[in-house]
């Protein structure tokens, strides 16, 4: 009869029935034997018989022997197994790892966190990059960047910010032959910003909720403001930020003829209005301050598509640019 039944999954449960089925097999052999020879009536029963006990002991010896060699096999392959299968697993956690803490240290590449640029060189539905926060819900705010471009016509969407139901939650955009363009809740400002001349330029936006105004700053100088642009509605918390593409619902659907094509660095974002003092430092390079809500770091961005993070010039050297 086979002892072995059916065999449990798990590898250890399975080494150990193996194991306990060898030594019951051999226990079985060793008793047979010892019962045999212990009778008193073996050596007076005829001899055929003698011998018919001793073929069939034989037999019952090469069949145990051969299913306890068998067992061992089955036994040494599951355990080389198990080990190739415990050797794969500890290697994809070692990959893992060694990422997870690349990610905490940031990536040597750059000198500092925040010294990198992401380059959008062609227009496209698939080149972005993506902010990994969110925003909480804000009822003012400040965005300030540094770009540059030359793309033609309309430099495209620097960035956007999408929430579920209002896709246009935040959006600066060039598109065609329009003016630069802030949109809150899908209302719309035109903003005086002139900036596609393949130039590094800072740019900065500030609103709020309060009568929903607005002011816009390049290069450290206040060109424009308004009012009435989505007043007392506070930007909604956790949707996704996209930089270099009009979001047409959350995180997706982009449209090529809106994709950003240039450089850009140092996106930051905080949750009040900045002085004009402050924002003018800012761009001249007498201080760094980052966002408080959005700050420009490494592991903050990622890029999808072929866009790619490059070491960024200096503040200074792109001051010189202008």
């Amino acid at each position: 009869k086979d002892t072995m039944g059916d065999l449990p999954r798990d590898p250890a449960q399975v080494i150990d029935q193996l194991s306990r089925t060898m030594q019951t097999l051999k226990d079985r052999l060793e008793s047979l034997e010892h019962q045999l020879r212990a009778n008193v009536s073996y050596a007076a029963l005829p001899s055929d018989l003698r011998e018919m006990l001793q073929r069939r002991l034989g037999d019952l010896e090469r069949q145990l022997l051969s299913k306890v060699a068998e067992l061992e096999d089955e036994k040494s392959l599951l355990h080389n197994e198990t080990s190739a299968h415990r050797q794969k697993t500890e290697t994809a956690l070692n990959a893992l790892l060694e990422r997870v803490s690349e990610l905490e240290k940031g990536n040597s590449a750059f000198k500092s966190p925040d010294e990198f640029k992401v380059s959008l060189p062609l227009r496209t539905n698939y080149l972005y990059g993506k902010i990994k926060k969110t925003l909480p819900e804000l009822y003012a705010f400040t965005v300030c960047l540094w770009l540059r471009s030359s793309a033609s016509p309309g430099i495209g969407t620097p960035f956007s910010y999408a929430v579920p139901g209002q896709a246009n939650e935040i959006v600066l955009i060039e598109w065609g032959n329009n003016p630069i363009e802030l949109l809150i809740n899908d209302k719309v400002a035109q903003l005086p910003l002139f900036i596609s001349d393949g130039k590094w330029h800072h740019i900065c936006i500030t609103w709020t909720t309060r009568d929903g105004m607005w002011e816009a700053f390049q290069d450290g100088e206040k060109l424009g403001t308004g009012e009435n642009l989505a007043p007392w509605h506070p930007i909604k918390p956790g949707g996704v930020l996209i930089l270099g593409q009009e979001q047409d619902t959350v995180g997706g659907r982009f449209d090529a003829t809106q994709a950003f094509v240039g450089e850009m660095s140092q996106f930051n974002i905080w949750d009040r209005v900045l002085k004009a003092e402050d924002i003018m430092n800012i761009a001249n390079c007498s201080i760094n301050m980052p966002g408080n809500i959005i700050p420009w770091v490494d592991n903050n961005v990622d890029v999808f598509g072929g866009a790619t993070k490059w070491p960024v010039e200096t503040c200074e050297e792109r001051l010189l640019d202008l």
